[in-house]
């Protein structure tokens, strides 16, 4: 349910932002940047860290996005939901990435408890400080993000079709600008209202 009046019943991130379009820009730059740009992360465990944060975080409508464009990626929902529901009993098939997720959802809930072993056990899974630093953007991005969702109440209108999700038909490669096509959308609908 909407909590800004001026937003439609079933609100949705797009009828959010072209109401309110002043940080389109940088909103869909931060995101193509983190998501999308090349780095030690890849896609699918992009999106999956992505969901996760938003998963633990409540936004119905961060998790359910990026479980989509996940799965897209090959990341099951099954995995996404077991991660949030009980992290020290979910089955990961890659064991790396335990400590990463372990660091992220520390940095989510408990930023200030941190300490340098947690950062050693990511580096000692393999992973680099660059990974480590695209993962905490990532949680930092979502932080933002789910609150911008959840501050406005915006919906998630996509559970049982998901066709009208950027990801839904999407492949890997088609979805390398997603977040830029998608501003780049809204710009042209701005443009239309006026």
């Amino acid at each position: 349910m909407p909590l800004l009046p001026s937003l439609p019943e079933t609100a949705h991130l797009t009828d959010l932002l072209v109401r309110f379009p002043r940080n389109i820009d940088a909103i869909m730059e931060l995101n193509t940047t983190i998501l999308r740009a090349e780095g030690a992360l890849g896609f699918a465990e992009r999106e999956l860290i992505a969901a996760f944060v938003s998963g633990l975080n409540a936004c119905r409508f961060c998790f359910g996005s990026h479980a989509i464009y996940a799965e897209a990626f090959g990341i099951p929902e099954s995995l996404l939901r077991a991660l949030v529901d009980d992290f020290d009993a979910a089955v990961l098939d890659d064991d790396s990435l335990r400590p990463l997720l372990a660091y992220v959802h520390k940095l989510n809930t408990l930023p200030s408890k941190l300490v340098k072993a947690d950062a050693e056990a990511v580096f000692s899974a393999g992973w680099s400080e660059e990974a480590l630093m695209e993962a905490v953007e990532i949680t930092a991005l979502f932080n933002f993000m789910n609150r911008l969702i959840e501050g406005t109440g915006v919906n998630f209108d996509y559970p049982g079709e998901t066709t009208g999700h950027t990801a839904a038909a999407g492949s890997e490669e088609s979805l390398r600008d997603s977040y830029r096509l998608y501003g780049e959308k809204l710009k042209r609908m701005i443009a239309d209202k006026s």
